[in-house]
């Protein structure tokens, strides 16, 4: 049997890899389990944000001396997520997702279960279209079979990193004759969150081929996945995706659960999806089970209606800080008070992934104790 470990390592620097360094140099892990990473740097978060490649291109460089593989090569086998803006209380830090074969396994209920797939390359003149969203598809299925899931209901949380159109690519392509849906990158990222959003809706199951077309992105916000974590950026030139379920065909401690967050002030879906886990926040987790904790991955968005609970908030017309900026802050405030840990992944630009306002917790915890 497959059994996956995750360890939520600090970073001191976008580039600091030093725990998963040790973890590697003490035979804690082998540098061939790494599987997946999901991180937030400190960067701005938007199309500039240059931590998310730069974090990137030094763990490619670090495992390449380890496995001796290229580190091309490497970047087209293991995803790394990086959402950028640690905004008040959380402290840049990534996860590791690692993955072993363990014949001594005993099964003990479904356990933590981890599936990665890339697509071909995103030509920028599809990237926000009905093309994309097939692409995204694709790919979140060949993850889950890559996963052994068997059933859709056990996935919990798919994260997918998708290309954007920068003002460089969107000219090539014009050249060639080719139209890209904006050649304005900013919005470029809201359309390839959102074709990722409905790649996963379709992965899953969640809507039919029929339900939707090319003006229902960023437009018609019924249509939406409340498992999909979609990030953005030009670091990326393929969709990378890792999907986490439980299964009963891998082994280990961990579990993974997961809740809709109705809007920015949904601390009871926080508490919940403890719960559902064996976690009491009273308020808050205490010490002994914080340990046990791996990590935890949340996505936000500003309410677009301009208010939260019936009352006005005004992060949509804040000209002197990115409406994101301000939802990442704030979530992740709620989040970490009641984690008692500032090292949450907290990303915004949630369309079409939760209710409008809203966005998804997921928590991966262990039954005894210990992240990993």
């Amino acid at each position: 049997m497959r059994a996956a470990r995750v360890f939520r390592l600090s970073m001191a620097h976008p580039g600091d890899l030093t725990e998963l360094e040790r973890l590697i140099t003490d035979g804690t892990i082998a540098a061939s389990e790494v599987t997946a990473i999901i991180g937030k740097t400190e960067g701005n978060g938007g199309v500039n944000d240059f931590t998310r490649g730069y974090f990137t291109q030094t763990l490619m460089g670090m495992l390449w001396r380890h496995l001796n593989k290229p580190a091309a090569q490497l970047q087209h086998e293991i995803p790394c997520v990086l959402s950028g803006g640690t905004e008040g209380v959380m402290s840049p830090h990534y996860s590791v997702f690692c993955v072993r074969e363990d014949k001594a396994a005993a099964g003990r209920g479904p356990a933590l279960a981890v599936g990665t797939a890339f697509s071909e390359p995103v030509a920028a003149e599809i990237v926000g279209r009905r093309a994309h969203v097939e692409s995204v598809t694709e790919a979140v299925r060949k993850a889950i079979a890559n996963a052994g899931i068997e059933r859709l209901e056990d996935v919990h949380f798919v994260q997918v990193k998708c290309p954007c159109v920068t003002v460089a690519r969107a000219s090539t392509a014009i050249a060639a004759g080719k139209t890209p849906l904006t050649s304005d990158p900013g919005k470029s990222m809201a359309y390839a969150r959102a074709a990722g959003a409905f790649g996963v809706a379709l992965g899953l199951a969640e809507v039919k081929p029929e339900d939707f077309d090319d003006a229902s992105l960023l437009s018609d916000f019924s249509i939406q996945s409340p498992r999909a974590s979609i990030s953005s950026g030009v670091e990326v030139e393929s969709n990378e995706v890792i999907v986490l379920g439980n299964s009963p065909h891998w082994a280990g401690t961990l579990r993974i659960a997961h809740r809709p967050m109705t809007d920015a002030l949904d601390i009871g879906a926080v508490v919940d999806v403890l719960a559902d886990l064996g976690i009491a926040a009273k308020p808050q987790v205490a010490a002994p089970d914080a340990a046990g904790i791996a990590t935890v991955l949340v996505k936000c968005e500003p309410d677009r209606r301009g208010n939260i609970r019936g009352h006005r908030h005004t992060m949509l017309d804040d000209t002197d800080i990115n409406a994101q900026r301000h939802i990442r802050g704030a979530v992740a405030g709620l989040v970490a008070g009641v984690m008692g840990d500032g090292r949450i992944f907290v990303s915004g630009g949630a369309e079409h992934q939760g209710p409008d306002g809203g966005g998804l917790i997921a928590v991966i915890a262990s039954r005894n104790g210990g992240g990993a």
